[in-house]
């Protein structure tokens, strides 16, 4: 018997198939905007696995958009003093460190402070939101089967608890599933994978005497240590909470098993000090790199880790699926609203594929083959002064990378910029509101932050020679949702954008200032909604 229907009262319009912190995020940028949205989680109860601890300042302005932000800093597991990082030689307590992640640097360019708990604290603040939102209809304990669309609809068969097989029609369907994703499987999505032929391991234990050994370092609570034995493949180590918990990456002989492996001398190699410990968990995994050739197949789309994958180095993972909720949130909520045109959806994989793309290839594969060359290049006990002068660039980099980790959407189709640019992971930190870049935050001459005035739909920031009438009047011609904020007052931070227009999008990207393309509104809105002249 197959039932067809409604879920807890709801006939979506999108059906999100996973509901980790890519798929809650996603449920919630579609329900803010009235979107009628189901969810299929196959979990009930959420899995203590500590990982994607590390959230930029960038995926907390989403948190900011989406009413949850108090709430994710009140679940965090660590006190705030302790959030930064270091990169180590050989032990953790060897001789030579230097600090390693420094979001710090580019925080003026963000509105919110960035964050650091385990990924079930953050789906647990999710789960709450979205109950709270009625567009929203969540199914937990149901297993996805089958999916199929067509022209018309999107279709999941899917089934809880072992009961009778569902099935659930809506206008899309998107597959925040993970790696081994169903939905991407059965919609034809094929991957492009490097495997680095690697096995690694992933501890969670508990020590009160690593806490005692590693107070030396204030303020840390996450630790890499390259050592020559390792390739330039990382060992990393870092703290869940304040109640002693650990986890622990490191590579690990492809025959080690659970019943093998020796946590106490791999742990201890790595600090440079034997401890005590209580092991909680152990499981592995294999060091790949994988991408969706695209994130679309009709009516289907992925996010996530059912789009791309890669080691979990630097935090980029759940950042970047994050980001790839939000970009086709709003973009599927103007299609169903009516106002987004018929190029808009493609835009979504034209944006996101390049730039995971790009993180993948010029910051984690990089920073593996940079690490290996080093560490063959160098050694303190046979070039101890010129190990030290490399080992002093290398801090210098890590700075530098922090800045260079700037996503844009330069080249995409519905941006005003050079049509010989591509949308990159690489990019740098400016005032300067540029097409296609992340709008930094202002303060207004009337005293609010221009984040504080932002619309759900775009927006247009008006300085003091500009007459935002032609855009205002164009804007409801076509349907488009657009609040115009002018600051008129030379007192405010509004001239560092050096644009007397700026068009910003849903998901607080520049689409256009009046200095990047031509000057007609029905022209530049036509453009940034996807819609042909």
């Amino acid at each position: 018997m197959i039932n067809t229907g409604v879920v807890n009262g709801i006939d979506p319009a999108v059906i999100i198939v996973g509901g980790g912190p890519v798929g809650l995020g996603l449920a919630i940028e579609l329900g803010q905007r009235g979107v009628r949205t189901c969810l299929l989680e196959r979990y009930r109860e959420i899995r203590r696995i500590p990982k994607g601890q590390n959230l930029t300042q960038r995926t907390l302005e989403h948190f900011h958009f989406w009413g949850a932000e108090s709430q994710l800093r009140a679940a965090r597991t660590l006190p705030r003093s302790l959030g930064g990082g270091l990169t180590a030689y050989g032990t953790l307590l060897g001789e030579y460190r230097y600090d390693w992640l420094q979001r710090e640097l580019v925080r003026p360019f963000y509105f919110t402070d960035n964050e650091r708990l385990p990924q079930y604290q953050t789906e647990a603040v999710l789960r709450q939101r979205a109950a709270e939102i009625p567009a929203i209809a969540v199914r937990y304990d149901a297993v996805a089967e089958r999916i199929d669309a067509d022209g018309r609809s999107a279709v999941v068969w899917f089934r809880q608890q072992g009961g009778a097989l569902t099935e659930l029609r809506a206008d899309y369907l998107v597959g925040c599933d993970g790696s081994h994703s169903l939905v991407r499987e059965q919609a034809g999505l094929t991957q492009r994978r490097i495997d680095h032929d690697r096995r690694m391991v992933l501890m969670v234990f508990r020590s009160p005497a690593l806490d005692r050994l590693l107070a030396r370092f204030v303020g840390k609570s996450f630790f890499c240590v390259l050592h020559p034995d390792f390739e330039g493949y990382w060992q990393f180590l870092g703290r869940v909470d304040s109640e002693s918990r650990w986890f622990f990456h490191a590579p690990v002989p492809d025959d080690t098993s659970r019943d093998t492996i020796d946590c106490g001398r791999l742990l201890e190699r790595a600090v440079g000090a034997p401890f005590g410990l209580e092991v909680e968990y152990v499981g592995f995994w294999d060091l790949r790199f994988a991408i969706a050739e695209t994130y679309r197949a009709g009516r289907v789309f992925i996010a996530g880790d059912a789009a791309h994958t890669h080691p979990p180095y630097g935090g980029y993972g759940v950042n970047s699926g994050f980001e790839d909720a939000v970009n086709l949130g709003w973009k599927l909520a103007a299609t169903l609203q009516g106002w987004g045109g018929s190029d808009l959806l493609d835009s979504y994989s034209l944006e996101r594929q390049p730039v995971f793309a790009s993180t993948s290839s010029s910051f984690i594969e990089r920073s593996i083959f940079r690490d290996r060359e080093f560490l063959t290049s160098y050694r303190p006990d046979v070039d101890r002064a010129g190990f030290e002068r490399a080992w002093h660039t290398r801090a210098d980099e890590a700075r530098d990378e922090v800045d260079t980790f700037a996503p844009h959407y330069e080249g995409s189709p519905i941006i005003w910029s050079a049509a010989d640019r591509q949308p990159s992971a690489v990019g740098d930190h400016a005032f300067r509101a540029r097409a296609g870049h992340h709008l930094a935050p202002a303060r207004l001459s009337c005293g609010s932050n221009v984040y504080e005035r932002l619309g759900a739909g775009f927006s247009l920031l008006v300085g003091a020679e500009a007459d935002p009438t032609a855009f205002a009047k164009a804007a409801a011609n076509l349907g488009v949702p657009l609040e115009v904020i002018s600051d008129r007052d030379a007192r405010g931070e509004f001239p560092r954008y050096e644009a007397e227009l700026v068009l910003v999008r849903p998901d607080q990207y520049v689409a256009w200032t009046d200095i990047a393309g031509p000057g007609d509104p029905k022209t530049v809105l036509h453009r940034v909604i996807g819609r042909a002249q």
